[in-house]
């Protein structure tokens, strides 16, 4: 029988949250090197105003490689995968809030003000929906 209460590992802890982060940053930029490349969005570095439909979309797909990425993390934890799945969101919210306040009026190329506010918002409740995704996958005792 296995034991009910597993060591904690933190190594492998910190590389779950560290990959499933680089694989959700790494497909992102990769989405929106494309929309960039093929003029849905504007060049690197031009103004975001009136393209709040792109940025509408850049805030679906980032909301939907969140959950992927928070699901990723989930999976690949060693035990407890809500907790390392909140773990990533947590970071997502600090990463979130310091991107929106260090571009907070800094001009046209960042876009409006609910962008960086949608992803601030969005980051908890993507890590919550990516663990529970990989929860259900799971025995109840697991949980």
């Amino acid at each position: 029988m296995s034991d009910p209460n597993p060591p904690r590992r933190i190594g492998r802890s910190i590389a779950a949250v560290l990959v499933g982060m680089i694989v959700g940053i790494v497909v992102t930029l990769g989405t929106d090197m494309v929309l960039h490349e093929i003029g849905v969005f504007p060049p690197w570095g031009a103004s975001m105003v009136g393209f709040d439909g792109a940025l509408g979309l850049a805030t679906a797909y980032r909301t939907v490689y969140g959950i992927a990425a928070s699901y990723l993390i989930a999976r690949v934890a060693p035990d407890r995968p809500m907790a390392h799945a909140l773990v990533g969101g947590l970071v997502g919210l600090v990463v979130s809030i310091v991107g929106a306040a260090v571009t907070w009026n800094k001009g046209p190329a960042f876009g409006p003000h609910w962008y960086p506010l949608a992803l601030v918002v969005l980051a908890i409740p993507q890590a919550w929906a990516g663990g529970r995704l990989r929860l259900m996958q799971l025995p109840a005792r697991v949980q």
